[in-house]
């Protein structure tokens, strides 16, 4: 006999606990390829740093005898700020706040053109010290850092692309009525954060190997 329990969960009409593959189903598409993309980037960096630590460890040399590029340390601190940038955009979005909006987006567009900035002249700080063809361990720290602007830069195409699409909105009350009430904006801004945040805490780890393996 059943007992009280299992009476209730199969009532007719009642609700069963979602699983794991139902929740992962009823994502939106854009957040599910997103999240595939993050994994993906994940794992290739974690290749890549592993790669470099072994071929640092293997020098038998702890530490460099050069200092780190100071325009690593600097465009750290921009990326930071771009992060809590790029986190005022929900919230001004709940406020139907477009112009401001926009503005948030361009704001954040430029630090990241800043820290894209920061990052060649780091480079060529390195290259006094580190030649781009000289110690494997060194080659690394270019190719880690450039793929890492490269995904960045790629953010910044969707940024920008939907920094105009928000002030285009605002020009109008129609468009911008649509805009707000657009489901899909929503989870484009919310995917444009989640990116731009996941790499910001990637740009942070590796910041922090090359710091102690430099």
């Amino acid at each position: 006999m059943r007992n009280s329990d299992d009476d209730r969960n199969h009532r007719v009409g009642a609700r069963q606990p979602a699983s794991a593959f139902a929740r992962i189903e009823r994502l939106p598409p854009l957040l599910v390829a997103l999240y595939l993309a993050l994994v993906a980037i994940a794992i290739m960096f974690t290749v890549l740093v592993a790669l470099y630590i072994s071929t640092r460890l293997a020098k038998g040399a702890p530490t460099s005898p050069y200092p780190f590029p100071r325009y690593f340390s600097l465009s750290t601190i921009v990326l930071v700020v771009s992060s809590y940038t790029v986190a005022q955009a929900p919230r001004l979005y709940a406020r139907d706040d477009l112009a401001t909006l926009g503005r948030c987006l361009l704001a954040t567009l430029l630090l990241g053109c800043v820290f894209a900035g920061l990052q060649v002249l780091g480079w060529r700080e390195l290259q006094l010290h580190v030649p781009v063809r000289g110690p494997a361990s060194g080659t690394y720290v270019y190719l880690i850092s450039a793929l890492h602007v490269a995904h960045l830069l790629g953010g910044m195409l969707y940024l920008l692309a939907l920094a105009l699409r928000v002030l285009h909105a605002d020009r109008d009350a129609v468009r911008q009525l649509v805009f707000i009430r657009n489901p899909y904006y929503r989870r484009q801004l919310r995917a444009l954060g989640t990116y731009w945040h996941f790499l910001g805490v990637l740009w942070l780890v590796l910041f922090g190997v090359f710091l102690f393996f430099y």
